[in-house]
């Protein structure tokens, strides 16, 4: 039967993006008992966050490249099954891209404005049809 937490309209991630990802990595493992697991970036880590139970819940990641410029503030991630036709329709709706399309294919993503000036991340699918994989 297919997972359906990964169909078109629905959460699949959630990222706080930071200068100082092993402060909040300890602060939040401290506050609500998430597990940090490290994500080797090169230069520095990253970390999904983990619930007790090892479900991942969320990543804490440095500010860097692409993401250098966003304000301290979690990031959620929508899946949408046609990553352009989503991004057309955000403008004709009165909406802002304000970063193009990273990568190419299932979990592309591009970072979006609504017409109030939220923030939101629209990915394309990682699992279309909604199945994840198990």
């Amino acid at each position: 039967m297919a997972d359906k937490r990964n169909r078109a309209g629905t959460i699949v991630g959630l990222d706080l993006t930071i200068t100082d990802a092993p402060g909040l990595r300890d602060f939040y493992a401290e506050v609500v008992g998430w597990k940090p697991e490290p994500l080797s970036m090169g230069t520095h880590d990253d970390y999904m966050m983990l619930a007790p139970d090892g479900t991942p819940v969320a990543g804490i990641c440095r500010k860097a490249g692409g993401n250098a410029d966003l304000p301290p503030q979690w990031l959620t991630y929508v899946a949408v099954d046609d990553l352009s036709a989503s991004l057309e329709k955000v403008t004709a709706q009165g909406g802002e891209v304000v970063r193009a399309p990273a990568g190419a294919g299932p979990g592309a993503f591009a970072l979006i404005k609504d017409p109030a000036g939220a923030t939101l991340a629209l990915m394309q699918n990682p699992y279309p049809g909604g199945d994840d994989g198990r």
